[in-house]
């Protein structure tokens, strides 16, 4: 795992939301000819909301994960690294002519990139202010799981993941919505399982660490964080995370990335406690788009037999995407009845 990997996670959310099925939204098209300065590409201010069309991926600000679909679909390794170390970008263009990809296969990811940037307002914002904070605390559920299966070494990654590659780019909504600082918590935590892990504060501060996340997403109104269609937003962004993380772990059937397959099942089992917590609602607003998503998580979760990785993949890419989908679809019902 990469530091950064989920940097600029606020204006990757924006790009997915503004592409979303909503008509009268204006989707983001590449300029026409080459810019010198990123920065300068226009900014659109986004404050509906929708988990719609994903075709386009800022690749100046974009996440690992969402870098890890084109390595995915033009199957080059490290191609993830490789576009995140070029940086920055002026046009998608920019990708062959600093020679990380070629033209033929630039041409087959083409229509997917983008360089513009958006700008999220609004409830958007408050969609991508708890996806952040709920990948934290995924990783931070894995860390648990390895640490009661005295695997500290390999929970340390999970540990370090949201202090150093998520907070930095939540720092400004916490201070925003006048959350208390938690960095020092959560490096504390880091410090004390590199160093000792079989201190009794390793779980004194794990708890508390798991205690601030939860206090952070607490900073938004209780009867939204309750409101299915948001709380369901949130969960497609967690399992798109967890499906493109998935994807980067297996090779040949094989666990290949072990620390991208505890990810994927932090987002996973965190994305189904969120659900759990609105199920009744959706099952009495439509019980058959609760069924589907029930199954679907029951079925996903198989996917992830245990914390530690198992020899051979118990599903492969294809059938974690489908279930997603499956879920995104359904969910999808819900979220329009919502926005309505």
């Amino acid at each position: 795992m990469i530091k950064l990997r989920y940097a600029s996670l606020t204006v990757t959310t924006a790009i997915m939301v503004a592409l979303s099925a909503c008509n009268n939204t204006p989707t983001a098209e590449n300029p026409s000819t080459p810019a010198t300065n990123p920065s300068s590409q226009t900014t659109e201010v986004v404050s509906h909301v929708g988990h719609g069309d994903k075709s386009q991926i800022n690749i100046n600000t974009a996440i690992l994960s969402e870098l890890d679909k084109f390595e995915a679909k033009l199957d080059i390794p490290e191609l993830s690294n490789k576009i995140q170390a070029n940086r920055p970008y002026g046009s998608p263009e920019d990708l062959v002519s600093k020679k990380v990809i070629t033209q033929e296969q630039f041409d087959q990811i083409k229509n997917s990139v983008t360089v513009q940037e958006v700008a999220l307002t609004g409830e958007a914002k408050d969609v991508d202010y708890m996806t952040k904070l709920s990948l934290m605390k995924g990783h931070l559920l894995v860390a648990q799981e390895l640490l009661e299966k005295d695997q500290p070494k390999q929970a340390e990654p999970h540990i370090g993941h949201p202090v150093e590659e998520i907070y930095v780019d939540v720092e400004e909504q916490l201070n925003e919505r006048q959350v208390k600082e938690f960095k020092t918590t959560l490096v504390s935590l880091e410090n004390f399982v590199k160093s000792n892990p079989k201190d009794a504060k390793v779980n004194i501060n794990l708890a508390a660490s798991m205690q601030a996340v939860d206090g952070a997403i607490a900073a938004l109104p209780a009867e939204q964080r309750s409101k299915p269609g948001f709380v369901l937003q949130v969960i497609n962004e967690l399992l798109d995370a967890a499906n493109a993380e998935y994807t980067a772990a297996i090779a040949d059937s094989k666990i290949s990335e072990p620390i991208e397959y505890q990810d994927s099942r932090g987002f996973v089992v965190y994305a189904n406690e969120l659900y759990q917590g609105i199920s009744s609602q959706v099952a009495t607003e439509n019980p058959e788009a609760d069924a589907a998503i029930k199954a679907s998580f029951t079925e996903l979760k198989a996917a992830w037999p245990s914390v530690i990785p198992p020899a051979t993949a118990a599903k492969t890419p294809e059938d974690v995407t489908k279930l997603v989908t499956t879920i995104a679809e359904n969910s999808q019902k819900i979220i329009k009845k919502a926005n309505n």
